[in-house]
């Protein structure tokens, strides 16, 4: 069974991650090393997850309750959890669907004078263009955070130079995972030093928090490896059950972060040596094998699905999503084929605040429910892609494209 995703660590920083959390040095020259990865003017703080470094700007830009922080109508729902946290109001921008990115028109129709902040964020390894998207929100004086989670692409990226607050993320499924961390950058100073103060008065994550989860992660390197797979999806599919909630719940739960008090912690040493380690290591060239196998994959399959994100100049194909009629025939058939094609459970389509029904982000929410994401990624041979390709064409022929079809014109194939 081929995974969805790779676990894109090696056992060698696995082995690293024990050194540095059973020998753990000098955290703080540690957060100055990791924090200085890019220099091109804008300050960085290292943080414990993107989640925290969200958590730590809405406190310190002090907002009132009910003051709007509008979304890419795509997200995580911790983002969301987050922003009730701190009694404000969740805005949904719904998307343009062949960029998976905000709609222009909807931007603009959603600001209002209690608008604060908007969140974009880059979906899937690609990059969007962001120049229109922020320009009109700074023109209505609007923070703007660049939501980098799933665009990690080492130094040729450090953000938007247009972005106020840019978010990378390093846990457990990214690019350059170091199991945790992320690198917030804040261009204005006084919002920046407002965050570290904030940030100074939490708990540094224990030391044995962070070798746990260097462990878990060794176990689940183990799990996912191809054989392995193979063994687990054999063993429920025999008693009639569903191997999700096994195995991919663990992943997830790698890192925990689903209440507060999770989100408030500094980075431990070990946290912040691991993840020095994987920047400062980590080869663009990694990217491109990504994206050629994506490319592959993407004429392999032909027009027999639609790809959604597809307008994007950049996309190096962090995760491969196709649009289906039928998402659940597409991940049994896979799975019986050998590929681990599934959903994306954490995320969700945000929803419209109870009074604004007509931004509900039906489009976001009609393509959450049709989108599963396809095993690809080095490792994978270029029989083994045209193998999963032919799997996708016959189901897709078999189920049909009636509802996905609307889709096409949108999204350049």
């Amino acid at each position: 069974m081929w995974a969805r995703t790779q676990l894109k660590i090696g056992w060698r920083d696995l082995l690293a991650g024990v050194r540095h959390g059973l020998f753990p040095a000098d955290r703080e020259k540690a957060s100055r090393q990791v924090e200085s990865y890019w220099s091109d003017g804008g300050g960085t703080m290292a943080a414990y997850s993107v989640r925290s470094g969200f958590h730590l700007l809405l406190t310190a830009l002090g907002l009132q309750p009910g003051d709007e922080i509008l979304f890419s109508a795509l997200n995580v729902r911790g983002m969301v959890r987050i922003v009730a946290w701190h009694d404000l109001v969740a805005v949904p921008i719904d998307l343009e669907i062949a960029h998976m990115g905000p709609s222009l028109d909807r931007l603009r129709r959603a600001i209002t004078p209690r608008s604060k902040v908007l969140v974009v964020a880059h979906l899937f390894g690609t990059h969007l263009e962001l120049d229109p998207i922020f320009t009109l929100a700074r023109e209505h004086g609007l923070l703007v955070v660049e939501d980098c989670a799933q665009a990690f692409a080492g130094r040729r990226y450090p953000g938007h130079p247009k972005a106020d607050v840019c978010m990378f993320s390093f846990g457990p499924l990214k690019t350059a995972t170091a199991l945790g961390g992320a690198l917030i950058k804040v261009r204005d100073p006084a919002l920046l030093e407002r965050m570290r103060a904030i940030q100074a008065g939490w708990p540094v994550q224990p030391e044995k928090a962070q070798l746990k989860r260097v462990a878990q992660f060794a176990g689940l390197k183990i799990i996912t490896s191809r054989p392995v797979m193979g063994l687990i999806y054999r063993f429920f599919h025999a008693r009639g059950r569903d191997y999700e909630d096994a195995v991919s719940e663990r992943v997830r739960n790698v890192a925990n972060l689903k209440k507060r008090k999770f989100l408030e912690y500094q980075p431990s040493y070990g946290m912040l040596a691991l993840m020095d380690r994987r920047i400062r290591t980590f080869r663009e060239e990694v990217l491109q094998e990504r994206t050629d196998r994506g490319e592959r994959l993407r004429r392999y399959i032909g027009d027999a699905v639609v790809m959604p994100g597809r307008a994007n100049s950049y996309c190096d194909y962090w995760v491969f999503p196709i649009l289906v009629d039928d998402p659940r025939t597409f991940i049994e058939e896979l799975r019986a084929e050998g590929f681990d094609g599934a959903n994306l459970p954490r995320s969700q389509a945000v929803p419209a605040p109870a009074d604004r029904p007509e931004l509900e982000p039906r489009i976001a929410a009609q393509a959450l429910s049709d989108l599963i994401v396809l095993p690809c990624y080095p490792g994978m041979s270029d029989a083994e892609l045209k193998r999963q390709a032919d799997v996708v064409r016959r189901i897709a022929a078999k189920v049909g494209t009636a509802r996905t079809s609307a889709y096409r014109d949108a999204v350049p194939q």
